[in-house]
């Protein structure tokens, strides 16, 4: 029998590792760095005594996430204004691929940021890639009960962060983008109020290179009126949005942008009962390269 290429079982498990990669980095060039780096290491192994493709390449991506986490977490410590993950983005009505297990939804990967590396290897791989114990401590070198439990301190953190969440179909999704757009780009506040939750939360991600509020807003009153007051600065002849496009970022509904022509960012919109309860906007150009070509 005719052996399979190298690449077969590899590129089977593309998107697995893709996907495991950014919950663990929150990057979506790092991911694929980390994927590449994988199949360089896989192309240097025996294949033939590898009982499970799958769990192997996990165990490489995952040391490779754990020892880059180190100097990244460096790198936050420095970080200017809020942090978020580079968007990930589809197009609307997208299905998800059998193998993602849960997408990653923004708030998901903010509370995986408060975890230790080794919390979040534990948790991603048992509760969301669906990895026995055993697996999972050769991967991380621990033993089977320390990686229960290191799981378990995870879980209870993440528990108490995510919001419930709701599927929403595509139209009503593009629907809500666009009324949100049209809305928030409006001197008077009023038609944004109506879409806000009262408690709604406003996060953007500037990292230092583009304008963007250095710390979360909260409430119905000082967010709609931080839009309002950003429009009545900016808003006039020669600041005009040239492009808007409604798509899915991180499975919220949301929409790209060239803000005044010129700044690209996503918006992300986690909608619950009607109303909008987070807002999250990614300015800093680092974290939006891969996203250039629908911009152009």
């Amino acid at each position: 029998m005719t052996p399979q290429p190298a690449t077969d079982p590899f590129e089977s498990h593309r998107r697995f590792l893709t996907r495991l990669a950014y919950r663990m980095l929150g990057s979506v060039s790092d991911a694929e760095d980390i994927v590449q780096e994988t199949w360089l290491r896989w192309r240097e192994t025996k294949q033939e005594e590898v009982a499970q493709p799958r769990a192997f390449l996990a165990r490489i991506a995952t040391r490779l996430c754990l020892d880059q986490m180190k100097s990244a977490r460096s790198r936050r410590e420095f970080y200017v204004g809020s942090w978020l993950p580079e968007p990930l983005v589809e197009a609307l009505g997208t299905e998800p691929a059998a193998d993602a297990g849960l997408d990653a939804p923004i708030a998901l990967m903010l509370a995986l940021e408060r975890l230790s590396p080794l919390e979040r290897a534990a948790f991603l791989l048992h509760d969301i890639f669906d990895q026995d114990f055993a697996e999972i401590a050769r991967t991380i070198e621990r033993s089977e009960s320390a990686c229960r439990q290191l799981a378990k301190r995870a879980r209870e953190h993440v528990r108490l962060d995510l919001p419930p969440r709701h599927p929403i179909a595509p139209q009503e999704a593009a629907r809500f983008a666009e009324a949100f757009f049209k809305a928030s780009h409006k001197a008077d506040p009023t038609d944004l109020q109506a879409l806000l939750a009262r408690d709604v939360a406003f996060h953007s991600d500037g990292g230092g290179k583009v304008p963007a509020t250095l710390n979360p807003l909260f409430g119905l009153d000082r967010v709609s009126r931080f839009f309002a007051g950003i429009t009545h600065k900016f808003g006039g002849p020669g600041h005009e949005t040239t492009l808007y496009r409604p798509v899915l970022i991180n499975g919220l509904p949301g929409y790209l942008s060239l803000e005044r022509g010129e700044t690209l960012q996503a918006t992300a919109l986690d909608i619950r009962d009607g109303l909008v309860h987070a807002i999250y906007i990614v300015r800093n150009p680092d974290k939006l390269r891969h996203l250039a070509p629908l911009a152009g």
